[in-house]
């Protein structure tokens, strides 16, 4: 709606031309038969979509380790030959009595003669074969048994599901067996996750409907945006499934997907909707309306799909497939969000007309005015909020700041770790087995540090390892004495190679030749600490130093959370960059300001300290661990911070652009910038809460899962959403839009050339540039009223939340 005195026409009175225009005509003429395609693209989504979830993996160690490492490379090897030398199967067999007595014994043979007949299933040992007494309790009622299950991660979980667990889990004669090893602790965190998904949804849709409902006051307007979010989630578990016959994808996908497709698809549906409601209500037409929505609240809308998509992109630049899976997840469903929100939603916004507030609920507990007394203007309580804030701008600025930085301080302390079985909740079987492996045991049999050793002259391995390898037969004693100072170092309880086991640096069992292969020896290094402690690490860190005659490669879960830490650490200047770069690049865009874009980019930092304090200080320290239900390790899973960074920065923009976009409107149709910055945050400020709070909700519903990482990954965002919309748009940005006054929207020349070339416009033209360009970090010169133009207060027309 149009100011009376401000320079230029108003948005919606020239026809509109370009992707806008073309939108406009398209789905106002057209709507029936978009929306028929809509429901025939739909159905193939969800027939297409529907088995996705059976072929997500399950981000075990795979996900989050760099393909390209030394570790991988070890692991490869140890793979091709010897395929039943790390086991990932473990099963706990307790005796009433001890496991020697002579039933228990016996049954024990039994089931290993059993589990190694299994297809699929190698290097089984247990300790009725004489082979490892440590696999016996030091109590002497427990004893395992341990094995590989090959083949990747989906094959293992099928063969564990339809193999291993019908015929070994619970009372066997008289042993009692629990089934753990990483594979078990990888199917069940796929069972909870899936179940815990299901539950978010339950929970966030309803929820989301009655604040819908709250926000539009009419049902089917609340209805709108819960549509959208629907066909985001559907079509993008097509593209998952698709995405799938093509590379790995990580089960977080499909959690990431309902969280920004209801998310997103209700941000950018309410922006539309409010916006359409409001140019009703100013006395246009439904095609009219409908042109002038898309042409500024779609504008927003598309830009802040490409924020967000770039931020999610970002996550591209690490080699690590569970990030990597979750940009395309995130992609995919920013897109088809956007699509939904500016080709189906005008289209149904075309069919409905005014009849989008049908079925009004607040005709229910609407009073009627008081006489003599006019209506309150919509957004008045947060144009009087933005105008206290900006008369004490830097008070607020200097305190704002001051509360952000103290609870990020929290995050200086962070200490990176991997995912475990500690991930689950305590009642989970395959915790229960690692727990008492922990306890009960000397040393896990599936937490070695691998060491492959290249012994002989071998050039076929150059993919295995990574060099071409030439050094000559290395005789059985250079192994020997290499095995023997592996033994000795701190922290190993025992090794086990071709020629032996070695404890503490002496040779201690018989011969093992199963271990040499193809050039390639194994040793199989028996820690006594937790995998993923700093002890640990420091172990893998002297073996890969420690002198060898022959060329070594390290590989275990320490040794891949290092190499993980590494790739991480090598990415993210990267991905940082790219994120800051783009939304600088974009803002510019959309604001043709060269101050604005730096704002935005140091503001949304800003917004995630109080996550990235709060992961740390709950979820590594364990600060309401009891009142949240998990456990806490003492480190935070290393490729989780980077996930919820690019999201957390992607949806701070989303409502970034939101303001910005409303601001840079307002600045065009009057050039008073406190005016505009008022009347910005009186437009939006309602929009933005209200998406942040439904967003919000999503996130905590996800954030009520058992898994300890999706718990962090939904509460985190879901703080760093709130504090974003309630303390950052509304507090600190009018402070420091305050505090730069006019010289927010100043460019250099040729920049101001290049976005009147290429930049967006939101609205009117914007008011002519100054004559003379304006040094950098000083103000323009104060503009009186331009002739014929009359300066005075904007007008706010009750009702529609935007200047009369």
């Amino acid at each position: 709606m149009h100011h009376p005195h401000a320079t230029g026409p108003p948005s919606a009175a020239a026809p509109q031309r370009g992707l806008f225009g073309a939108l406009a005509r398209l789905t106002g003429r057209r709507p029936k038969a978009l929306l028929a395609l809509t429901l025939l693209l739909l159905a193939g989504a969800v027939v297409l979509g529907g088995g996705v979830a059976d072929r997500l993996r399950s981000g075990g160690s795979g996900g989050v380790v760099d393909p390209g490492s030394e570790s991988s490379f070890a692991a490869r090897a140890l793979e091709r030959e010897f395929p039943g030398a790390r086991p990932n199967l473990v099963l706990l067999a307790e005796a009433d009595g001890s496991v020697d007595d002579t039933a228990a014994a016996r049954q024990g043979r039994e089931l290993t003669a059993r589990l190694a007949a299994v297809p699929g299933i190698t290097g089984v040992t247990s300790y009725w074969d004489g082979r490892a007494a440590t696999l016996r309790s030091e109590d002497g009622g427990q004893a395992l048994i341990v094995a590989r299950i090959n083949g990747d991660e989906l094959a293992a979980e099928r063969t564990l599901e339809e193999r291993v667990i019908p015929a070994f889990d619970g009372e066997r004669g008289a042993l009692g067996i629990r089934i753990g090893g990483t594979v078990a602790t990888q199917q069940e965190q796929q069972t909870f996750i899936s179940e815990d998904l299901l539950r978010a949804e339950l929970i966030a849709l309803p929820i989301t409907l009655v604040v819908l409902m709250v926000v539009f006051g009419s049902a089917v307007a609340a209805l709108l945006p819960i549509g959208i979010g629907v066909i985001a989630i559907l079509g993008t578990n097509a593209v998952l499934r698709v995405i799938t016959e093509f590379t790995d994808v990580s089960v977080f996908a499909s959690n990431l997907t309902t969280a920004l497709g209801l998310g997103l698809a209700i941000d950018y549906a309410l922006l539309i909707v409010r916006r359409y409601r409001e140019e009703l209500s100013g006395g246009k037409d439904g095609p009219a309306a409908l042109a002038a929505t898309l042409g500024t609240a779609g504008r927003t809308v598309l830009f802040s799909a490409a924020t967000v998509a770039v931020s999610l992109a970002a996550m591209m630049v690490f080699p690590l497939y569970f990030l990597r899976s979750l940009a395309y997840a995130g992609i995919s469903v920013v897109v088809l969000a956007a699509v939904a929100a500016l080709v189906v939603l005008p289209a149904l916004l075309a069919l409905l007309g005014p009849r989008i507030d049908a079925w009004d609920i607040r005709r229910l507990v609407r009073r009627a005015p008081r006489a003599g007394r006019a209506p309150k203007p919509e957004g008045e309580g947060w144009a009087r909020l933005a105008r206290g804030v900006m008369r004490r701008a830097p008070l607020v600025a200097t305190g704002t700041l001051a509360v952000l930085l103290l609870l990020g301080a929290p995050f200086l302390n962070v200490d990176f770790g991997t995912a475990d079985y500690r991930q689950l909740p305590t009642s989970a079987e395959s915790r229960v087995v690692q727990e008492r492996i922990r306890d009960d045991f000397p040393g896990s049999p599936t937490g070695t540090v691998d060491v492959v050793a290249e012994t002989t002259e071998n050039t076929e391995n150059t993919e295995t390892t990574g060099t071409a390898v030439s050094t000559g037969a290395a005789g059985t004693g250079a192994l020997d004495a290499y095995a023997q100072r592996l033994s000795g170092l701190p922290g190993v309880i025992r090794v086990d190679g071709p020629g032996g086991r070695y404890t503490e640096g002496k040779r201690s069992g018989p011969a093992q030749p199963a271990r040499a292969s193809g050039g390639i020896a194994h040793l199989a290094v028996v820690p006594s600490l937790e995998p993923i402690s700093e002890e640990a690490k420091d172990l893998v860190r002297d073996i890969r130093e420690l002198a060898a005659p022959f060329p070594v490669r390290v590989s275990g879960t320490t040794a891949a959370l290092i190499d993980t830490q590494s790739a991480i650490g090598r990415g993210l200047p990267w991905a940082v960059g790219a994120i800051v770069l783009a939304t600088l690049v974009l803002v510019f865009l959309l604001t043709g300001s060269v101050l604005v874009p730096v704002q935005a980019v140091l503001l949304n930092a800003l917004s995630l300290t109080a996550m990235l304090g709060a992961v740390v200080w709950i979820f590594q320290d364990g600060h309401l661990s009891g009142v949240l239900g998990f456990t806490p390790t003492g480190s935070i899973e290393t490729a989780l911070p980077v996930l919820m960074f690019c999201l957390a920065f992607g949806l701070s923009m989303d409502y970034g652009v939101f303001l910005l976009s409303r601001i840079k409107e307002e600045r065009e149709r009057q050039p008073d910038h406190r005016s505009a910055v008022v009347e910005g945050i009186r437009g939006t400020g309602g929009v933005i809460t209200a998406a942040a709070v439904v967003l919000a909700v999503v996130m905590v519903a996800i954030g009520s899962s058992r898994i300890t990482n999706t718990k962090m990954l939904g509460l985190g965002v879901a703080l760093a959403i709130l504090m974003d919309a309630m303390v950052i748009r509304t507090l600190l940005v009018p402070a420091v839009l305050r505090l730069t006054g006019e010289a927010t929207w100043w460019a250099p020349g040729p920049l101001r050339r290049l976005h009147a070339r290429f930049g967006i416009s939101e609205g009117a033209p914007a008011p002519a540039a100054p004559a003379s360009p304006v040094p950098t970090g000083a103000a323009p010169p104060h503009r009186g009223p331009a002739a014929g133009e009359v300066r005075d207060e904007p007008r706010v027309t009750a009702g529609t939340g935007t200047p009369g």
